[in-house]
């Protein structure tokens, strides 16, 4: 048995699975007060107590960390940025919050210039003075040697709450990117740490000890406790969950896209021969570019809930949600009216549906059932430019999947696989506008709960071998170690492996979902005189995102 549940703006959807079949399903209003009282909603919903007895897992997708980051609600942070020469603070993201001070690496992680101590006082007393207490602290080349970022941290100990380390964020040397990425962790670490503790009592609540794992960006899990140090993975946890959940319906032998319309808003995945696509240097949340690994998904302010509403004689509609639908005791009107006037859903009061596409019906001299259709036309026609657009853009470049690069391929869809509340009622007009078929899953409505219920569970390793200097590097751990200088590029995958299956156990992974597989590999020469004196080599590995096996086959 497992539990899948996510904790959308809107509702809270829940479902129990079975070796990957549905049992029960269920959706309730999302309380954005008390995340804890939804959650054991959601699973009273669908669980009786034998059920419970009989869990395996526990999985959460949520938008808790996304709508923070989006809506600007972010925590005061102290970030320490030590640039090193090379490159201007102003060309840096989050200039006008950075406090930088000297010392830096070398790219081959050897110190060049040592921290200022007087400098990490005189920075010290400014946080003591402004009340900061969680810091944020990024050195250039750190992922290939942490100590001047360990060396902050425990000069502001005393003072800390809590502090996040880039190079233990992302092995990957991209600076801007660490940066944001290590920003945002630590200004959206309160917010998991309180959910984290309201988890703790839901599981106390239901009085099971089974794994609990709450769903990341690249549609892996990760466990609720290790989350506290990195709510940052997080982020744009239900995209993710949305196409985990397309992921049993996507055609292996053609392109197709995943529309997920919600209430707010309207996300869209796209598949490569049923592969998803990756972001493939980190997403990108409100101007933040950051190192986190996720899927490539885009986000429109279309949904179901979405404002409808006439200005200077023209139909506008979103991106904000003011409330539910009037034909459930909303303030304005919304798509879901006109798609209840029309017929299509059978839902709601369809007498305050009519009141609210008869006041835009007013306001632009037609009728009631005139402007519905106009409404729903709209909402599909935004979808659908976006889609349009996004495959513009990513058939300008190379093609990332979660799996490899596939230079010069051209993303050309062949299925929309449309999902969410409304999209058994707006499938059939998308389909029409793109030309392309069209399918409304089974179980669509919930199909985040059980993308998240059967996703993997996803770590991965960034490692460093400098065979002149004979030092191996594991940006993640912050670890060094010394290696023989006939060290090969099989040895660094060999003991690469070792410790990403290790890593991948202690995350909660089970041996049968482990799939190790090398995301990238690259090997220099390291000449001096000119003679090669020793290899640099760069590996980064991965457990591939995908679903669980299915313990029935």
């Amino acid at each position: 048995m497992i539990l899948g549940i996510d904790v959308g703006g809107t509702h809270t959807d829940s479902v129990l699975m079975n070796n990957r079949k549905i049992i029960r399903k269920s959706k309730v209003l999302t309380d954005k007060e008390n995340i804890l009282k939804s959650v054991l909603m959601a699973t009273e919903a669908v669980a009786k107590p034998e059920d419970i007895k009989n869990l395996q897992r526990i999985v959460l997708s949520t938008t808790l960390t996304t709508n923070a980051v989006v809506q600007n609600q972010l925590d005061p942070v102290g970030l320490v940025v030590m640039n090193g020469p090379g490159v201007s603070p102003k060309d840096l993201p989050l200039y006008d919050k950075a406090n930088y001070i000297a010392g830096y690496m070398s790219h081959r992680g050897i110190e060049a210039e040592a921290p200022d101590r007087a400098e990490l006082a005189e920075l010290k007393e400014k946080f003591k003075k402004e009340n900061i207490t969680r810091f944020a602290i990024v050195g250039k080349f750190s992922t290939r040697n942490p100590v001047h970022e360990q060396e902050v941290d425990a000069y502001l100990d005393d003072i800390a709450e809590h502090a996040s380390q880039s190079h233990q964020l992302s092995g990957a040397l991209n600076f801007p990117r660490r940066i944001a990425t290590t920003y945002l962790n630590e200004a959206v670490w309160g917010l998991q740490r309180k959910l984290a503790d309201q988890l703790k009592t839901y599981m106390d609540k239901l009085g099971v000890k089974v794994p609990l794992y709450i769903l990341k960006a690249d549609g892996g899990t990760i466990e609720v406790e290790a989350s506290r140090e990195m709510p940052v993975q997080t982020i744009l946890s239900g995209p993710a969950a949305t196409i985990m959940g397309v992921l049993p319906y996507v055609s292996p032998e053609k392109d197709s896209i995943s529309v997920d319309i919600g209430g707010t808003t309207t996300d869209i995945a796209l598949f490569a021969d049923g592969v998803p696509l990756l972001e493939p240097q980190g997403i990108t949340i409100e101007d933040h570019k950051t190192s986190v690994r996720g899927l490539l998904t885009h986000s429109i302010g279309v949904g179901g809930d979405s404002h409808v509403r006439v200005e200077d004689g023209v139909l506008l509609l979103g991106p904000e949600r003011l409330g539910a639908a009037m034909a459930f005791g909303g303030p304005v009107p919304t798509t879901t009216d006109a798609l209840v006037v029309l017929g299509i859903a059978d839902i709601g009061d369809k007498d305050k549906a009519m009141d609210a596409m008869k006041q835009l019906a007013a306001e632009l001299g037609k009728t009631p059932e005139d402007v519905a259709r106009q409404v729903v036309d709209l909402a599909c026609t935004l979808i659908v430019e976006k889609i349009n657009a996004m495959l513009a853009e990513i058939n300008s470049k190379p093609v990332y999947t979660i799996h490899e690069l596939l230079e010069g391929r051209r993303i050309e869809p062949k299925e929309v696989l449309v999902v969410g509340g409304p999209a058994p009622y707006m499938a059939k007009r998308i389909g029409e506008m793109m030309d392309c078929p069209v399918r409304v899953p089974n179980d669509s409505d919930v199909i985040n709960a059980s993308g998240a219920a059967t996703a993997r569970t996803t770590v991965e390793l960034n490692i460093v071998a400098d065979t002149e200097a004979q030092v191996l590097s594991i940006a993640e751990e912050g670890v060094q170690q010394k290696i023989s200088n006939r060290f090969t590029l099989d040895d660094v995958i060999e003991l690469g492996t070792e410790k990403l299956v290790r890593k991948a156990k202690e995350a909660g992974a089970r041996d049968e979902d482990i799939v190790v597989e090398v995301a990238d590999s690259q090997v220099f020469n390291v000449v001096r005189g000119y003679s090669t004196i020793g290899k640099n080599m760069r590996v980064r590995l991965q457990v591939k995102p995908g679903l669980i096996k299915d313990e029935s086959n």
